[in-house]
């Protein structure tokens, strides 16, 4: 809908009869601000998400990292790959659960 309205709000600058063509442009531009800022908001969000879940994925790296030595047995190595693992889809999990919260902070900011 907002995107609708970005456009039918250009096509009304262009129906301007007195505008010249700088001005055209320039309320066409204003016509975009509301789209272009629910877009970096929602770019900004998806940034956040993706940056929470990868600290995650490395902490759980480390925490495996930590535990392995030079004398570590395959045995072991294969049991730390497996809490690697385990750790791993634990983060994409919670932050799964946390996609509502996102959304919802996405939609009450663009609606401003």
């Amino acid at each position: 809908m907002a995107q609708g309205d970005m456009y039918r709000c250009a096509a009304k600058c262009c129906d301007v009869d007195y505008y010249d063509m700088a001005q055209t442009q320039s309320c066409i531009e204003r016509c975009s601000v509301p789209i272009n800022a629910a877009q970096t908001l929602i770019q900004t969000e998806l940034n956040n998400y993706q940056e929470r879940l990868q600290r995650c994925a490395l902490d759980c790296q480390d925490k495996v990292r930590d535990k392995v030595t030079p004398t570590t047995s395959e045995q072991d190595i294969a049991m730390y790959k497996a809490q690697l693992e385990k750790c791993v889809v634990k983060c994409a999990d919670v932050n799964i659960d946390r996609l509502p919260e996102v959304m919802a902070r996405i939609k009450a900011s663009i609606r401003k």
